[in-house]
């Protein structure tokens, strides 16, 4: 989605580019053709036929290009053709009349051409045109020094002086209103740009935060720096997996979307908790959710991070105002062991893991009964110093045989810690020895 969308602000932008080419050089076609009719009327009033023919052949083959260009939009033919006009016709109708004295540096609009080929085209394709522009008034000045051309036009200094301010004048005035234009444009452009370049850069935060929702934030990295295929082995992490008690049920008295409000009021819930614990959540499956410890090598004791957990959300369940008027539970298992990891699917990435530790994980949490924590012997072992279990108890494992697991009731207070071996044996605990 990102991709196309700076694809289509570069297409945007580039047209932009194109559009203002083609209306500067139309203006200035414009311009010159408008200078053009004020320099022909002046010029046959003053009896210079020959030097007026040249206006009138400037605007036939001018307005014949513009012409041209509205009928096939062939924006190249159209440029050459001005271009030239512009760079050659000043220095014949200065040749026509004189010197570059007598003709009042008609010459000077030559420098239209260069200009010109530097704002519609580019710094690099208007260097020959600023090369020719400066070929030809070298010619210019030779004809002028070795010919030594007379005033033969009969014109005063005072007039000739009068067209050499006009031609100054009016030739600055097109530069100078051409380049206020283009740096109008330009601006607008720039700004353009600019809002395009921010929304795609919320965009691309959107883009991020959706994939920090479905993939931890380390892996979404890997993916962003296009890594491929994405599998690591972990060799101990805990695996949670908590699973509603009573859902499917009460669904079937339940709207569609009370049901999934209900399902967004507890998994967010639970989202956060396991942002405070620093454990990654996995998916959910239905009514059931997954997370684990372990992945971030930031938190070391992981396993007492996801006992933690699993308290406060059994805590959260029972405790939500919303949820409690519903009679909901949760059953929740947990396993420590080694796992493999990684990403699959190409359209809808899935982070997930697999393993006999997953497994376990998963048969615990089927095998528990309503608000009921159960662990593996592994998890058990790791935490029993600072967490309340009861008295171990076994299981049947399909294709594993018996397994030894314990649940999990409370934490123990800190300033009991050391008691918790002989607590962990009795059935009830004693309140004042922890806290939920």
């Amino acid at each position: 989605m990102m991709q196309k969308y700076s694809e289509v602000s570069e297409e945007a932008m580039y047209t932009q580019e194109d559009k203002l080419h083609k209306d500067l050089l139309i203006f200035a076609c414009a311009f010159m053709n408008l200078a053009v009719v004020m320099w022909l009327a002046i010029y046959w009033i003053m009896g210079l036929h020959f030097s007026a023919n040249i206006p009138v052949l400037y605007q036939v083959i001018s307005v014949a290009s513009l012409v041209h260009f509205f009928r096939t939009k062939k924006f190249e033919i159209f440029r050459f053709v001005q271009l030239s006009l512009f760079l050659f016709v000043p220095f014949i109708m200065q040749w026509s009349i004189g010197s570059s004295v007598t003709a009042s540096g008609v010459m000077l609009w030559a420098l239209l051409a260069p200009i010109g080929a530097l704002v519609v085209s580019g710094w690099r394709e208007s260097v020959p045109w600023f090369i020719a522009y400066m070929v030809m008034t070298v010619v210019s000045g030779s004809f002028d020094y070795y010919l030594g051309a007379t005033d033969s036009s009969g014109m005063s200094m005072k007039t000739i002086g009068f067209f050499f301010a006009l031609n100054f004048a009016v030739m600055s005035s097109i530069v100078y209103f051409l380049m206020r234009y283009f740096v109008v444009e330009m601006d607008k452009i720039k700004n353009q740009l600019d809002q395009q370049h921010q929304l795609l850069a919320e965009e691309q935060k959107k883009s991020e935060r959706v994939l920090l929702n479905v993939l931890p934030s380390s892996i979404a990295q890997r993916l962003k720096n296009h890594q491929g295929l994405i599998a690591d082995g972990y060799a101990d992490v805990t695996v949670m997996f908590a699973d509603l008690v009573n859902f499917t049920q009460l669904t079937e008295s339940l709207s569609p979307e009370q049901m999934v409000g209900l399902l967004n009021t507890i998994f967010s819930g639970f989202d956060e908790l396991c942002e405070k614990y620093g454990v990654e959540k996995i998916k959910t499956i239905g009514d059931a959710y997954m997370a684990v410890g372990g992945l971030n090598s930031n938190r070391v004791d992981y396993t007492g991070d996801i006992a933690d957990l699993s308290l406060e959300m059994r805590k959260f369940v029972v405790n939500h105002p919303e949820l409690s008027k519903y009679g909901l539970g949760i059953h929740t298992g947990i396993a420590t062991g080694p796992v493999v990891a990684g990403v699959i699917g190409t359209k809808r990435f899935l982070y997930d893991l697999w393993g006999d530790t997953v497994n376990i994980a998963s048969r615990l949490t089927d095998e528990a009964v309503q608000d009921v924590i159960q662990v593996d012997k592994t998890t058990y072992n790791r935490i029993r110093n600072g967490y309340a279990f009861e008295p171990p108890a076994t299981i049947h494992f399909k294709g594993k045989g018996e397994m030894v697991m314990y649940r999990l009731t409370a934490k123990l207070k800190a300033d009991t810690s050391g008691l918790s071996s002989s607590i962990g044996k009795l059935r009830i605990v004693p309140p004042s020895s922890i806290s939920e």
